[in-house]
Order: C-alpha cells, then sequence, then structure tokens
C-alpha cells in the first residue's frame, strides 16, 4: 500500500510538472530567468582563498602551530612579512660576491617602497670581523671594499667553524677552500607592509640588479597560489566552451537545440556560483573542478532529454504528446540520476577538512540546480521553440536520434547485449575477477599533500607557454625556487619538528621528562652524543648559566640528578632565568605563565612525512604533560593521512547510500528492489578499476583526487541508471530482456554515446590546468567517466540478464 500511495504521489506530481512544460512553458521560461538574475547577485560576492592553509584549519597539529607562533616570539621580531633573498653563483663566499649582496641590502633599506626594517647576511658577519668598528651599512661595504681578496678567504676560512655563519650556506660549502654555489640573506619589511607587494616589488628589484639574486617567501607563494586559479581558468574556460561547441553540435545537429543546451549549462553555472556567494563559501583551488562537472551533468542530461524527445517525434508524437512521454521517462531517471550524484558528491562533506566540505556541498547544490534546469527549464523551452518553429516554418535540421538501428552506432552498441545473453554468468565472473585484483592493486596508491600540488609546474607545459596574450600565465618561481632550496640547503624548517608542550610546567617533573623522552629517541631524530638533537628552554639556562654564576649555580642545586636539567624547584629557578636579561631568549621557548612550551627536534633531512610524524607521535607520547607534535612535516602529514581517511569513509558511504536509495527507488517505481543492486555492479567495477589506474599512471591521493572515487559513484551512476531505466520500460511491455536490452542500447546507448563524450570534454578539459593537482582531477575524471560508459554498456547488460533469470 505504500508503494503505491508513493508511485500514486509521483505520478501526480509528473502529471503536474508535464502540464507546466508543455502547457505553459513561457510561464516555466520566465520564471527560471528571473530566478537566474536572482542568482546572478550573488556572484559579486565571492571571495577567493587560495594556499595550503585552508586545508590545515582545525587539525590538531596546525593549531598547535598556531599557538605556538603566537605565545612564542622571537627576540625584538615583530609581526612584519620576512623576505628570503637567495644568492646564487660560482662563489658567494668570495669577495666580489659579499660585497654585491651587501649592496643589494643597502638599497633595500634605502628603498622606502619596500618598507624593509632590517636585512641581515654572512656578508655582515664579514664585514665586522674584518672592521668591528664599521656598524652602519655604509662602513661595512668600504670595509669589504678595502679588503683583499685573500684576507676575505682567510676570514671566510675562520668563520666556518661558527654553525651560525654556515647554516644559511648551501651544502657545498668548502671551509678549506671557502666557496659555496649559494647563500640566504634575510630582509624583515615593517608590521604593516604587504607583504605580496613587497615582496614582489623586491623580486622586481632583484631583477633588474642581477640575475644571480632570487627572492622567496610568503607573499610570493600567496601570489601564485592565487594566479594558479586565475590562469588555470583563463586557460580552461576558452577550451570548454570550444570543446563543448563541437561536441553539441555533433550531437544536438540543430542550432535551436544547441542554442538551449548552452543557455541551460550558463545558468546552472550562475545559479550554483550566484549561491554560492550569497551563502559566503569563498572560491578555493577545488571549486575550480565544479563548473566542468556541472558542465559534464548538464550536458547528460541535456542529450538524453534531447534525443528521447526526437525519439517520440520519430514515432509520430505531436510537440507537446512528445515531450509528455519525453519527460514522464526523463524526470524519473533525472532525479535518480540526480539523487546519486549528490550522494556521490555530498559524501565528500564528511571529510575533516574546510575545503573537500565545501566542494562537496556546492557541488551537490549545482547538480540540484542542474536537475531543475535540464529536467524542467530545458524541456519546456524545447517546446516553446518548437511552437515557434512550427509557427514560421523554419527550415528543419537534423532531428534523428543519436544511436538509430540504421547507424554504425546503433549496431556496436548492442554488442554488450549479445555477449550477455551467450554468456552472461561468464562476464560477470570476469568482471568480478577484474574488480578483485584492481581493488587489489588500488591499495599499493599514495597519499599526499604539499604545497607543490597547488602551484604550477617548476616549468610550465609548452601549451601554456605558447598561449597568446591575455591566456599567457604568469611566471611563476615558487616550486622552481622549494626544489632548488630542498635540495642544496639542509637547514629549514623542513628538518624539525616542534613538541608543543601544555600544562604546569613549573613542576618538578616536567622538564626532566622532556630531557628522559631525549635519551633514547625514535631513528629520524637526529642525534649529538647519544641524545636527541633539540632546541629548549633548558639550552638557554644553560647558556645563561655560562654568563651568570649565581644563575649557574642556582641551576646546579636544583639538579639532583646531575644531568644539567632541573629536577626541583622548577617554577623558582624559571622564574628567575624570566627576570635576567635572558628573558627574550626564553619566552621564545616557554609562556610567561609557564603553562606551555615548545620543543624544537631536528630530524633525518630525507626521511619521508610518515616517518617523521610517527617518530614525533613518539617521542611526545613520553612526555608527562600534555603533548602535541607540529611543525609543517606534521602538518601535511596529517592533512595528507584526513585525505586517505575521508576518501575511504566518503566512497564507503557513497556506495551505501546510493545502494540504499535505488534500492528504495526501484521499489517504489517498479515494486523491484533488486533492479538496485544490479544498478550498482557496474559502479563498484568502475570504482575498483579507476583505484587500480591511479598507481598504474602515477597519481596519489590528494585534496582534489581524494574525491574522485566517490564522485565517480555520482557521476558513473547516471550511465547505469540510464540504461536501467530504459530497460525496464521496455521490459514491462515485451517481457524479455534481450530484446529490452537491443532498444536500450540503439537508443538510450546513444545518447550515452554522446553525453560520454560531450563529458570527456568538460572534465579532460581540468587537465590543462596550470595547477597539477587540478589537471591530475581532470585526468582521473576522464578515467571515471570513459570507465563508467564502457561498465555500463558491457557490464551492465549481463546483469540485468542474470537480474532477469533470477527475478524476473
Amino acid at each position: 500500500m505504500a508503494s503505491a500511495s508513493a508511485s500514486d504521489t509521483i505520478d501526480r506530481l509528473l502529471d503536474g510538472l508535464n502540464y507546466w512544460i508543455t502547457e505553459r512553458p513561457r510561464a516555466v521560461i520566465i520564471a527560471f530567468l528571473l530566478v537566474t538574475a536572482l542568482f546572478a547577485g550573488g556572484l559579486g560576492n565571492i571571495e577567493v582563498e587560495e594556499g595550503v592553509e585552508t586545508f590545515a584549519e582545525g587539525v590538531p597539529a596546525y593549531e598547535a602551530q598556531q599557538s605556538i607562533d603566537e605565545e612564542f616570539e622571537p627576540p625584538f621580531e615583530g609581526d612584519g612579512a620576512t623576505t628570503q633573498v637567495i644568492k646564487r653563483g660560482d662563489n658567494v663566499v668570495s669577495r666580489g660576491s659579499l660585497l654585491e649582496l651587501l649592496e643589494f641590502q643597502h638599497y633595500l633599506e634605502e628603498n622606502d617602497e619596500l618598507r624593509v626594517e632590517d636585512t641581515s647576511s654572512i656578508a655582515e658577519f664579514v664585514a665586522l670581523t674584518i672592521d668591528p668598528t664599521a656598524e652602519t651599512r655604509e662602513e661595512q661595504i668600504r670595509a669589504l671594499e678595502r679588503s683583499s681578496d685573500s684576507q676575505v678567504r682567510d676570514v671566510v676560512r675562520d668563520l666556518g667553524h661558527n654553525p651560525d655563519f654556515v647554516a644559511p650556506l648551501s651544502n657545498d660549502f668548502n671551509r678549506q677552500e671557502p666557496q659555496a654555489s649559494a647563500v640566504v640573506a634575510t630582509a624583515t619589511h615593517a608590521d604593516d607592509a604587504d607583504e605580496q607587494a613587497v615582496q614582489q616589488r623586491t623580486q622586481e628589484v632583484a631583477d633588474s640588479m642581477t640575475e644571480d639574486i632570487v627572492v622567496f617567501g610568503g607573499g610570493i607563494l600567496d601570489s601564485e597560489f592565487e594566479n594558479a586559479i586565475e590562469d588555470s581558468l583563463t586557460i580552461i574556460v576558452p577550451v570548454v566552451i570550444l570543446l563543448i561547441l563541437g561536441f553539441l553540435t555533433s550531437a544536438y545537429r540543430d542550432p535551436f537545440d544547441l542554442v538551449l543546451g548552452l543557455i541551460s549549462l550558463v545558468m546552472a553555472v550562475v545559479w550554483t556560483f550566484g549561491f554560492m556567494g550569497y551563502a559566503g563559501i569563498p572560491f578555493t583551488d577545488m571549486m575550480i573542478a565544479i563548473p566542468p562537472l556541472l558542465l559534464a551533468i548538464g550536458i547528460d542530461f541535456g542529450i538524453h532529454a534531447v534525443n528521447r524527445f526526437r525519439e517520440e517525434r520519430a514515432a509520430g508524437a505531436g510537440i507537446e504528446d512528445g515531450m509528455r512521454n519525453a519527460a514522464e521517462q526523463l524526470l524519473i531517471a533525472f532525479f535518480i540520476v540526480t539523487g546519486t550524484t549528490v550522494i556521490g558528491f555530498g559524501a565528500n562533506m564528511m571529510s575533516e577538512l574546510g575545503p573537500i566540505q565545501e566542494f562537496g556541498f556546492v557541488a551537490s547544490v549545482g547538480i540540484v540546480f542542474t536537475f531543475l534546469l535540464f529536467g524542467i527549464f530545458l524541456p519546456a523551452a524545447k517546446v516553446e521553440f518548437e511552437r515557434f518553429r512550427r509557427a514560421y516554418d523554419l527550415p528543419p535540421f537534423s532531428s534523428s536520434p543519436l544511436g538509430s538501428e540504421d547507424s554504425t552506432l546503433g549496431r556496436l552498441l548492442p554488442y554488450g547485449a549479445h555477449a550477455g545473453n551467450r554468456a552472461p554468468k561468464a562476464m560477470l565472473l570476469i568482471a568480478l575477477l577484474l574488480t578483485a585484483s584492481a581493488g587489489a592493486y588500488a591499495t599499493t596508491v599514495d597519499t599526499t599533500f604539499e604545497d607543490e600540488d597547488f602551484l604550477p609546474a617548476e616549468e610550465l607545459p609548452a601549451y601554456a607557454e605558447a598561449a597568446p596574450g591575455a591566456l599567457a600565465p604568469a611566471e611563476y618561481t615558487a616550486t622552481g625556487t622549494i626544489n632548488y632550496l630542498e635540495a642544496n640547503f639542509e637547514s629549514g624548517e623542513d628538518d624539525e619538528v616542534t613538541i608543543y608542550v601544555e600544562g604546569p610546567i613549573h613542576e618538578d617533573h616536567a622538564l626532566e621528562s622532556v630531557h628522559r623522552a631525549g635519551s633514547d629517541p625514535p631513528s629520524t631524530i637526529i642525534t649529538e652524543d647519544g641524545h636527541a638533537e633539540s632546541r629548549s628552554i633548558v639550552d638557554v639556562m644553560h647558556e645563561h648559566a655560562d654568563d651568570d654564576d649565581e644563575f649557574a649555580s642556582l641551576l646546579e642545586a636544583n639538579d639532583v640528578s646531575g644531568n644539567g636539567v632541573p629536577d626541583r624547584n622548577v617554577g623558582y629557578v624559571l622564574d628567575r632565568l624570566l627576570e635576567s636579561d635572558s628573558r627574550d631568549d626564553a619566552l621564545e621557548y616557554i609562556t610567561e605563565d609557564q603553562r606551555s612550551m615548545r620543543v624544537i627536534y631536528t630530524v633525518e633531512a630525507d626521511a619521508t612525512q610518515e616517518e617523521i610524524s610517527d617518530d614525533a607521535e613518539e617521542l611526545a607520547a613520553d612526555y608527562r604533560l600534555d603533548t602535541t607534535p607540529t611543525g609543517e612535516i606534521v602538518v601535511f602529514h596529517e592533512i595528507s593521512n584526513l585525505v586517505f581517511e575521508s576518501s575511504l569513509l566518503s566512497l564507503v558511504i557513497a556506495l551505501a547510500l546510493t545502494a540504499g536509495f535505488l534500492m528504495v527507488i526501484y521499489h517504489v517505481l517498479e515494486g523491484r528492489a533488486s533492479l538496485g543492486v544490479a544498478n550498482l555492479v557496474p559502479i563498484v567495477v568502475t570504482v575498483a578499476v579507476l583505484g587500480g589506474t591511479m598507481p598504474l599512471v602515477g597519481i596519489a591521493l590528494n585534496a582534489l583526487t581524494g574525491t574522485v572515487l566517490s564522485i565517480t559513484i555520482g557521476v558513473g551512476v547516471a550511465y547505469s541508471v540510464h540504461v536501467t531505466h530504459r530497460f525496464i520500460d521496455e521490459y514491462n511491455e515485451c517481457a524479455d530482456a534481450y530484446e529490452s536490452l537491443l532498444t536500450t542500447l540503439r537508443g538510450t546507448g546513444g545518447a550515452l554515446t554522446g553525453s560520454m563524450l560531450t563529458t570527456l570534454g568538460g572534465a579532460g578539459s581540468l587537465i590543462i590546468a596550470v595547477t597539477p593537482a587540478i589537471g591530475q582531477f581532470g585526468l582521473l575524471m576522464v578515467i571515471s567517466v570513459f570507465y563508467s560508459y564502457l561498465m555500463a554498456v558491457i557490464v551492465l547488460p549481463p546483469t540485468l540478464i542474470v537480474w532477469e533469470r533470477l527475478f524476473g
């Protein structure tokens, strides 16, 4: 009874929609255009957020790093941006090169536009060693100018013993015959300086003065993140337009239908992004993928709507009756496809990463909008255009449906039904074996998260370099600079992890537990004399004790174990340290209230993110207070773990909800819940084969590609649903699965082929994005769509034949 009641409700709803589509099409068109104007007002509210930090919010390691940045400030350092100045050459420690570096520093400091408050480099070390009275930059420059090459070599050789001097030099520094190929200097800007503007201007200054200097910093990164989004859209949009025009022209072969399809696609994008603007959802790197995905679904709906209408017209139906018959079938199919696609996209909302949640939500809303536009607006507009064509006796264009029986496509598509009819169980066994083997290989896929995923490659592809005028991408240096720094410098944040400690640091056991944790550290933590190489408040104590005998006595008196760490009256010792002239140094590692501190450990540069993060967790577990490992390595590893977990969770949720949704729908519509299971078989095969393809083509799971598996369920089900829904309509009339499949594959199969090709164009356009993650996402979507199409016409037919034998 419940099923019959639900079916009656659906029939009444369809009748109501059909009335508006076929009898009041102008009212429908006007209403949808007004809504489009409303949503267009939200486009101006969209804000762009770029970079990896958008993914890090809420991640424990990132929150700990934020707390560290707020609580522990280096002495005398404000909030101004810091710019790295990387000087390269045959020998950056030669007299001439050091002089050039000092002169560049002087120019930066004197240029008011750059807002530079201070600069520092090894050139100062050398100049001050030669002339300790050279306090100003001009005096330091003169000291180098008056010195000889041999004198500078001797000074550099002596300073080579000083770790602070060696730290900013490249790995190839040779102290005996003083030589190095690169050195890093720094410039600190005023607190209120625009980081992007001053760093870009600093790079312009460097380019105008010498080819040996590269500028790098947070502003450069942010600028390139922004440019990557703009350049990707600039390149992708024209290509999408050309491809869609080409494919739609081929599929529709009618300018009226082509215009209708394009208008509906544009409206879908306007509705979606207008909604995003009103909802206050930012445009991130991930949102670049949404327009092609909406176009893919919209094209699929549009081709099916037009093709099904043409079938009715070819059979002799009038305009209104033909659209009514087409809409009765297609609205159900579109609703099922929309439901499963929303499930596939929406499953990503279960991720703990904000941008992935927002991507899943916006895409789901966009799919619903696409359903309304292509399920109601386009059919109504089609009716109105057909009436217009008839009223003015316009010349007819091609109106034959794709995949007609006498066409080449119509002869090829039924092969899945032919083979399935002969040996359906054998074909399903092959599909099962393929699923198992591909699924097993999919477990070898890597998971990554790093800056380079969202930055253009060091060398842009030839097509991007050759792009004309306004389409030409900006110049990108960040990836090349990052690669250079990683390859040539050992020191830096990437070689450190930090343990953020919360709790009563003044308790006697606190510092002792830190010392014990470092006495037998995990393998990736670098050791010195058998103890972890680290920097903490204890080091500040020892340095102060070297200069203050009274404090040295206090420290020794409260070090019962004799290991150099106070384990009695710790709070009192810390109070005396904070009252001394080492207070600023101490506040780099401990807070004023002694409720939190940080300990910085040096780690192996060639160890993996996973190895370092696991070892940091193990090390932190030995502390007796609450601890959180952090640092860029740990943050990125946590995010990559969340990407992996969310991709699996989204996949499982999407599969489960899609299976349940299809079973309920087919039970309500046909009284055959088992059709839902049959409908899902090709999708399971598709997901498994797609997962197995990823390591085969060298694509890892990242923030974008990690969403593809669940999206594949949503997009892939569209192909299976159209076949299944048409099949059951034909089967209800003739009760022969094989004959029903032949009719389905010739009719609906033709529309499937057309929509598959146009979808490949839309999704494939993402491949040319300058951002690697988006390009990989586009490639996977192309593979996903093609696999979904193949499984719908090859695996689904034998599945439906077996279904008929078991349940039909």
